[in-house]
């Protein structure tokens, strides 16, 4: 791939994934859980991964959440959020590079998601000085069971039905 259409592709999957975000955002979830979302932006992240690259994927999900913090105001979970992006993103790169004979993306996804919930907890329990709050770790993982099938499904169908490759 050229250098100034991977910096094309990038920039709009960035962008889709502010936009993904700031919808995501809207979405009332049935369950007042906070820090729980569906997690719709790192389809993004995942397509980005698998069809274009390891750093790039990792470019992507750092610069989403970046902007997606600063567009919605919400610095003070920016930290939050990096951290999860960070731990989400990692993990990610390294299953599909070491174990994607073994897992589908929906298995890829649903590590990540469980990174992600484990890199907001785990600055969280730093920001606030206590580990108490990992005991919240294992209802958000409940819940990202479901939003990491539905990120892989979503990543899998996306990257069967278009011609973005490496």
């Amino acid at each position: 791939m050229k250098k100034n259409t991977k910096l094309i592709y990038l920039s709009l999957l960035s962008a889709l994934g502010i936009v993904l975000g700031l919808f995501e955002s809207m979405i009332p979830l049935p369950v007042a859980i906070p820090g729980a979302r569906l997690g719709l932006s790192n389809i993004v992240v995942l397509v980005t991964i698998v069809a274009i690259g390891y750093k790039e994927g990792f470019f992507v999900a750092i610069f989403k959440t970046i902007l997606l913090g600063l567009v919605t105001g919400a610095v003070s979970s920016l930290f939050f959020s990096m951290g999860g992006a960070i731990l989400s993103s990692i993990s990610m790169i390294l299953a599909h590079k070491f174990l994607r004979k073994y897992l589908s993306l929906i298995g890829i996804s649903e590590i990540g998601s469980f990174f992600h919930n484990l890199g907001q907890v785990l600055v969280a329990s730093f920001i606030m000085k206590t580990t108490a709050i990992l005991a919240y770790l294992p209802i958000l993982v409940i819940l990202g069971i479901f939003t990491g099938f539905f990120v892989g499904l979503t990543s899998m169908f996306i990257v069967d039905n278009t011609n973005i490759s490496k």
